[in-house]
Formats: C-alpha cells, structure tokens, sequence
C-alpha cells in the first residue's frame, strides 16, 4: 500500500523528462499510473463489501507512536477509487487542453503530487500521518491554484487558500494529538472503536471544535466558503479535480472518517446540520449570480459540500445512505461538467453563458457528456442523481416533525436553486441561437471529451444498475460511517418508491428549478444589486484581516526589532529572570540552607581572576581590553575544568577562547578602537542591576539542583554503555562522537559557517580598505 500511495510522487519528479522524451503523447503514458492504481484499489471492492477491512503500517517513528498506516474500509476504498479513476481522465485532459503549454511539465509533478497526496489522506490510519499528507494536499493545491503565477490574481486566489486550509491543518492536529492523548493511541481506527472514552473526556468539546474547525476550512464550509471559487482562477484541469473527488472533498471524509467516535452528541449534529444547510443555501443562491460557467459549477460545489456535511450529520443509517449516494452523484457529474465547461472555454474562447448558445451543433460530443451530466445534477430519472434526491429527503423528513420540515424546505431551495445552475451550465451554452464567439467553434480534441462521457455514462450506469451501487460503494461507506459491518438491507436504492412523499417533493423541487430557470436573468441581476448594496462579504473581511495582521506585525517589529543587540538582550536578560523568580516563589525549588564548601586555594585565585576578568570587561572603554578581559574569564573557566579532571573540555575552552580573541581583535581592528562614552551612567546603572540580578536568579538555580536528588541513570547508562556499545574508554569523547554525533556534528558546522562568515568579513573589509578590485585584486 505504501508503494501505491507515494508513487504519485515518484512519478510526479520524472514527469518532465518523460514529456521531453515523449513529447505530446506523454498524458497518455503518464495516465498509466492512476490507472493501474484505480484497478488495484478495485480489487479490494469484493472484501469490502463483505465487511472486511485491510490495514497495512511501516514502521516511522516508533519511539513516538507513528506509524506510516493505512486503512482500507468503505469509506477509504470509495474515495481512493475516485481519486485515481478522475484522476486518470485528469491527467488525459491535461494533455489536450495545456496542449504546447511550455510548462506543463511542472504542472504534471504539481498534479500528480496532489493526486498522491489525497490518497495518503483518505487511507491513512495514524493521525500523524494523516496531518501530513492533509499539509501536503494545502501545499500541492497552493501550486496548482498559483500555476499561472504571472498573474496577481492567482497569486492571491493560492495564497488565500493556503492561509485558511494551513490554518484549519494546525487546528486539525491539535485535535488529532487530543484524541489520541484521550484515547492512548494515534491510530484512527482503534480511536473510532472508543466513542465512550472520547465523549466522556473533558476535552471532548475541544476536540470536536479543533476538528471541524479543519474539516470546515478544507471543505469550504460557511464563513470559510470564499476561498473554493476564487480557486477558480486554476486550469481548468485542477478545477476539475479538486471539486469532483479530492482537496474539497476532504474535509467531507474527515468528517465521516470521525462519525464514529465523535459523533452521536448534540454538539456534533447541531454543528454539522447547521452549518451544513447554511453553507448549501448559500453556495446555490450566489450560483446564480455568475455569469462565468466555471463559477457557477464552483458555487455548486459549495453547495454540494454543504450537503454533504449536513446528511452526515443527521446520522442514522438514512442521512449515512443520503450521504453516501450523493458523494458518488456529485463527483461524476462535478467532474464531467467541469471538463465540459473547460472544452467549451478551449474551443469558444469564453465560459461566460451570456456570450454563448447553440452550441449542440459544433460540439455534439461535448453536449452529449454535458446533457447527461446535467440531468443527474438536476435529479431526473433513471440518473443516481435522481436516487440520490430521493434518499436525501427520506433523510430529512425523519428528522422530526419540526426540524424536518424546516430541514426539508431548506434540500428543496437548495437542490432547486442547483437545477437552475444546471440549466446555466448546459441549455444556455448548447442551445438557443448560435452567438459570435472569440473563437470559431468545434469539437474538441478526445482528450477533453474522454473524462466527461465516461463520467456522465457512470452517472447513467450507477442509477439504472442501483443494486451493484448499493452493495459495492453505498453498504461499504455507510458502514464505515456508522462503525459497524455493512447492512446491505439499509443501503437497498430504488428507482420506484412508489407514490410516496419524496417523489412529490423530487417533483415540486424539478418544478421550482424549472420555474427558477426561465427568470435566470431577473434573479441574477435582483441578486446582484442585493449584493452591492450589502457591500461586504467573507472574501472582503479575509482581505481585512490579512491587512489587520500585517499592520499588526509592523507596529510589532518596529518596536520588538531596534536593530541594537544591546535592547534584545536586555529584554531576554529581564524576562528569563523575572520568570525564574515568579518560578522560584510560586512553584518552590530554591536553595536551602547553604553551607559553605571547602576550596582550594587554586580555586580561589581561579575564582578571583573570573571575577577581574568580569570588571574589567565592564569598566574599561577600549574594545581591545574588553575581549582580553573577557579571554581571561574564559582562561579561568578552563582551569576549573583542569581542576575538576576535564582536560578535554579545558582544551576546548583554550582553543575557542584563543581563536575568539583573535577573531574579534583582527576584526575590531578595522573599526575605531575607542569608544568613550557609549553609555551614560543610567545605562551603566540599568545594566549592573540586570547583570546582577540574571547572576542571583543563576546562583539560586545552580544552588537548587545541587541540593535536590540528582537523576543519575543517564550518566550511569552512558558508564555502563561506553566501552561494550561505542568502544571508547573517554565517556565525554563518547558521548560527543558516539551517542549524540549529529548534534556535535551541527556544531561543528555552525562553528565552520560562523568562522567561514568572518574571514569572508574581514576580506571584505580589506578588499573595501584598498579601494576595490582595481588596486586590491578580488575578494
């Protein structure tokens, strides 16, 4: 499993080379992947329905619980299989419609990537691996958002999304790392089998709001809905495949993946429910109010979204069922429409629906893929589409006496509201009068028709042959939903209900959209002036909190960053005293009484010569004196070391005070030696005190290690391990070369950078010195 999931990735990083070497055929090469990944993950179909699940884990970090697990179920499997099966078609259409393009290389490893990234999502089973791969679906999305980077409006429709979907990650995963500090575990499975630990947590509403709060953003849920449409501003190819099967789609998975552990409360169903009708009511209104196909396509899927989230929270094996046929319903024909909107916009030159119209005739097989695509979205029979609405209402109508009838009204505006989307997306460009077109019109190459009649004919399929839909993708996922074993016999679809309730509202719903259809323009222009005369919208408050934080962090850094050492450590100096000593007082763990110990008089002239050192370093105003001081201080420490048995550490502290007086004073050289009066006396008074209260607070720390009970097991493992594991007889020299060798190799490279970075420093100043590379040669 692991070679399936990151074999995106591998091909992604060979895939220019692979469209220099083939030129314009490479889509078809590079479409291989996904689709030997779609049949693979098909083959898992016969067992998931059965109720079997797969789980398969390499070992990561096991010192930290984290895995590289993934977890095969229904819910998993569904979106898995329309990762890769889209993704195929994507990767074809790639071709066809960046034909020539000179970098659809990059694009292939942005695409690719992405499409490696959302399987690792929806089949990981450690929380921590499932943060990441959620990360790298922001940043792989980021890039392909941002792919036409020349452009300003890209730019910012990409960095928009990664600020709220990064955002909703970090809330994610302190949400994750919550369950799984509840829980005992950071396997998402063996957390969603102890919904009773997690609901009788303290932390389970934390938990809940830190999750959604991820979910929401990713999914474009209501405030957070702004930044799916102005996504927009991506090929179409992306367009396509982030709202048919993937990025948008995630935090729809999230949420059901969670079902079973953090749902059943009240938070969970109002949360889910409310938001979810909301963000549907709202993405199919302000659908109707562009005039840009993919727009509209765009604020359907909100819509969709919106749905989605709120059948999942209704629960119950009817809102999981409702669910689960709509997920497959909205992503072939989001997908196909998507692509047909990008072939009409290929071939006409405009995707707006005003400037276009009678287009069946010159694009038969577009319109073909499109019509049946529409019918579905628009709930017709014998389309899953039209099953889908009917359990959708079932779903509602259970929900009580109340709030099913006002959840009920609230699916029939906004399914109505999608039908007129629709009739936006298919009649006004393929019918009606043929209207002059920035481009001649004709149908377009098979690659951008290729994805969308096979998805409008599944569309087709999945509807007339409902019972291998039911058993195959609908029983699996409610199952996964609900943490049980499938119930093929509450999954059971119908194309008949018989003259039931839902069918009279599929048809009062068909009625409305048609009636909303034919006053497209009144209700466009009427939504329009509403809007302008609100004058204020998410999209405009995101700009005024990003301009909010950078005014913010302006003010911050004028007055945090002065640009003089001196103003950082005197504030870090106060605060890590201040601190210790609130520490000290509230807390405990000062010194007791203090006895003094018995020196030497070798260490007292050790003693005494830090000490002067330490004066004079303070008193004097040449620079030159001032680091020989300090040298001197660093001598005295180093003859403690040779005191205290630690030659080598004193050797160490010889060298790098010696290299450090030499450094500074070839340096200092190029720079006036006398500075008299630097600092006034209230400068010299403010620092004393600092200096003297940072060495009390040191003082009492020290004091208070000392005498407490010192934990001697590494030191006694470091003794014991020294000779039989690192062959060394030199605990200090083992423990640097042997047991922390990366560290000492950092430093290493630090102390190489910092004296590489001075020499640089001082030729500079030479070279400056002698008046530039004319008369001093190169620096």
């Amino acid at each position: 499993m692991l070679p399936a999931v990151i074999s995106g990735f591998a091909l992604g990083a060979v895939a220019p080379w692979v469209v220099r070497a083939v030129g314009a055929r490479a889509h078809w090469l590079l479409a291989v992947l996904p689709a030997v990944l779609f049949v693979y993950f098909a083959g898992f179909l016969p067992g998931v329905a059965e109720g079997q699940v797969y789980r398969f884990a390499t070992e990561w970090v096991p010192g930290l619980g984290v895995t590289l697990s993934f977890y095969v179920d229904g819910l998993a499997l569904l979106f898995a299989l329309l990762i890769s099966g889209i993704g195929t078609f994507i990767v074809i259409y790639t071709g066809g419609y960046l034909h020539g393009h000179e970098q659809i290389g990059r694009f292939y490893v942005y695409l690719l990537s992405f499409m490696a990234s959302m399987l690792g999502v929806v089949l990981a089973d450690n929380a921590i691996t499932l943060f990441v791969f959620w990360e790298l679906t922001s940043l792989t999305s980021f890039l392909l958002i941002g792919f036409n980077h020349e452009e300003s409006r890209s730019r910012r429709a990409a960095v928009q999304a990664l600020i709220v979907t990064g955002g909703g990650g970090l809330a994610l995963l302190a949400g994750l790392l919550l369950m799984g500090a509840v829980g005992g575990t950071l396997e998402i499975s063996e957390l969603m089998t102890q919904p009773e630990v997690l609901h009788g947590s303290p932390l389970y509403t934390a938990m809940v709001i830190l999750v959604l709060a991820g979910a929401f953003s990713k999914s474009a849920q209501f405030p957070l809905h702004f930044w799916l449409p102005n996504a927009m501003e991506a090929p179409t190819p992306v367009s396509a495949y982030l709202h048919s099967s993937t990025m948008v789609k995630a935090g729809v998975y999230l949420v059901a993946r969670m079902s079973p552990g953090l749902g059943g409360s009240e938070l969970w169903f109002y949360a889910l429910v409310i938001f979810g009708a909301v963000t549907m009511l709202t993405g199919a209104l302000l659908a109707l109010r562009q005039t840009d196909l993919k727009l509209v396509l765009a604020y359907t899927t909100v819509a969709g979204l919106g749905t989605l989230v709120m059948l999942i929270g209704l629960s119950a094996p009817l809102g999981y069922k409702a669910a689960a046929v709509f997920l497959i319903t909205h992503a072939l024909y989001k997908g196909c429409l998507f692509m047909s909107a990008g072939a009409v916009d290929h071939e006409t030159g405009t995707r707006n629906p005003l400037e276009l119209g009678g287009l069946r005739g010159a694009m038969p097989i577009t319109f073909a893929a499109a019509a049946l695509a529409g019918l579905s979205m628009s709930g017709i029979v014998p389309f899953i589409g039209f099953i889908g609405k009917e359990v959708m209402y079932e779903a509602t109508l259970h929900l009580g006496p109340v709030g099913g009838v006002v959840l009920t009204i609230a699916t029939i505006a906004g399914n109505a509201l999608t039908i007129v989307a629709a009739g936006v997306v298919v009649l006004r460009p393929f019918f009606g009068e043929r209207r002059k077109t920035p481009k001649h019109p004709h149908e377009a190459p098979v690659e951008l028709y290729l994805g969308p009649c096979v998805l409008a004919g599944l569309g087709l399929l999945a509807g007339i042959a409902y019972p291998l839909t039911q058993d195959s993708l609908t029983a699996p996922m409610m199952g996964s939903m609900a943490g049980t074993m499938p119930d093929h016999r509450a999954a059971e679809l119908y194309l008949w209900h018989g003259l039931k309730l839902p069918l009279f509202l599929s048809l009062l719903t068909l009625g409305l959209g048609i009636a909303g259809y034919v006053y497209w323009d009144r209700i466009r222009e009427s939504l329009a002036a509403t809007l302008r005369a609100i004058g204020w919208g998410p999209d405009l408050g995101y700009d005024q909190v990003i301009a909010g934080v950078e005014w913010l962090s302006f003010r911050q850094v004028r007055v945090q960053q002065t640009g003089y050492l001196r103003h950082y450590l005197i504030v870090t100096f106060t605060v890590f005293a201040a601190f210790v000593v609130w520490t000290l007082m509230t807390v405990g763990g000062g010194p007791s009484a203090f006895e003094m110990p018995a020196v030497r008089l070798t260490e007292w002239v050790a003693l005494g010569l830090m000490v002067m050192g330490a004066g004079a370093a303070t008193l004097v105003y040449s620079r030159i004196a001032a680091i020989a001081a300090i040298g001197v201080v660093g001598y005295a420490v180093a003859l403690i070391f040779v005191m205290f048995s630690a030659p080598d550490l004193a050797f160490t502290q010889f060298m790098v005070e010696t290299l450090t007086v030499v450094i500074l004073v070839l340096v200092l050289m190029r720079v006036p030696l006398e500075v008299r009066a630097f600092r006034g006396l209230g400068a010299r008074i403010r620092d004393a005190v600092i200096s003297i209260a940072v060495g009390v607070v040191f003082t009492l720390v020290l004091m208070g290690v000392v005498q407490g009970d010192l934990d001697l097991r590494l030191s006694e493992y470091f003794a014991e391990t020294s000779v039989p594991v690192a062959h060394g007889h030199n605990i200090v020299n083992v423990i640097l070369v042997d047991f922390r060798a990366l560290d000492t190799l950092g430093e290493i490279f630090v102390v190489t950078v910092a004296g590489l970075s001075t020499f640089a420093l001082v030729r500079l100043a030479l070279f400056k010195r002698k008046g530039g590379a004319g008369e001093g040669g190169g620096a």
